[in-house]
């Protein structure tokens, strides 16, 4: 089976440097086959015998730790579940990078977001099962609904633009052959 694996806040201000070669050896040291990295910030499109992506999740995080001393949080998704994302989101993007799709861990209490989810326009939010789709038509630097929504989730989550999700997706479909 396919899958994403999507680490948090690696090579951002010289914090938590993670060399995407690294990334690779550590991944195929783990067991998985055809593993492919897309940019500097951790996402990586593997297959792996195993089918519990948080079992997944767990020891890749746990190898990364052993081998690098960096504890990260890592979201895992298949392959269709990356697809789901694509297919569903509740906005069309006027400009790919300045729409985030937030990758949970699991999905968020119950109306946790009503109260922002339209509080600081031309910025939209929406919740949809284990990811949050973030509209930022303004960009992020200014943007409040990134900093709440990390605020309320205690950091277990990761962020990307919609071009990354896209581009993963394509690397997916590509390996698939």
């Amino acid at each position: 089976m396919r899958y994403v694996a999507l680490l948090r806040g690696i090579n951002v201000g010289g914090k938590n440097k993670v060399a995407m070669a690294d990334l690779r050896t550590i991944m195929t040291d783990l067991g998985h086959a055809e593993v492919k990295t897309h940019l500097q910030s951790g996402n990586a499109v593997f297959t792996a015998p195993e089918t519990d992506p948080e079992t997944l999740e767990s020891a890749l995080s746990a190898a990364i730790e052993t081998a690098l001393g960096t504890s990260l949080r890592i979201m895992v998704r298949t392959e269709a579940e990356i697809a789901s994302v694509v297919e569903n989101a509740p906005f069309t993007p006027a400009d790919g990078a300045r729409f985030q799709v937030c990758f949970l861990g699991a999905p968020p209490e119950k109306g946790l977001f009503d109260d922002v989810a339209d509080a600081y326009p031309p910025e939209r939010l929406a919740v949809a099962g284990r990811e949050i789709y973030l509209d930022l038509p303004d960009g992020i630097r200014d943007a409040k609904l990134p900093v709440l929504v990390d605020r309320k989730l205690k950091k277990d989550l990761t962020a990307r633009n919609w071009n990354t999700v896209l581009k993963v997706l394509e690397i997916c479909r590509l390996s698939s052959g």
